[in-house]
């Protein structure tokens, strides 16, 4: 819990028991103070909450990539026996497509510029 939390929880209070106080008084000063003091402590209170609030998604998304972190070595562990196992289990299938994908990287590699049309012909 936040401090602003707990300061905004016990000006409210505070707010409230001088209203009261103020109330049964007749005071109307005192009142009026007590009720300024009860709604400074209501902001008080909903900032620390905010304060909080922003503090529980941080936290939630620190601990999300710290997990995807840790585990991203046992995504691509198992990715790579995977691919391992595929092309023990079938080696030309793999060659063809190993083949068919440098071909495409070869054929876009090695393409020439391709020029602008001329704008004006006479």
């Amino acid at each position: 819990m936040d401090k602003d939390r707990i300061a905004g929880s016990a000006k409210d209070f505070a707010g409230k028991v001088e209203s009261t106080v103020g109330d049964l008084a007749g005071d109307a000063k005192t009142q009026a103070e007590g009720r300024a003091r009860e709604a400074a402590g209501t902001v008080q209170n909903i900032y620390g909450q905010a304060k909080d609030a922003a503090r529980d998604a941080t936290d939630a998304a620190v601990n999300y990539a710290k997990d995807a972190y840790d585990n991203s070595g046992d995504t691509v562990r198992s990715g790579q026996q995977a691919v391992a196992k595929t092309v023990q289990e079938n080696p030309l299938g793999a060659l063809l497509v190993a083949g068919g994908i440098g071909f495409a990287l070869a054929m876009l590699m090695s393409r020439p510029a391709r020029r602008p049309p001329s704008r004006f012909r006479y």
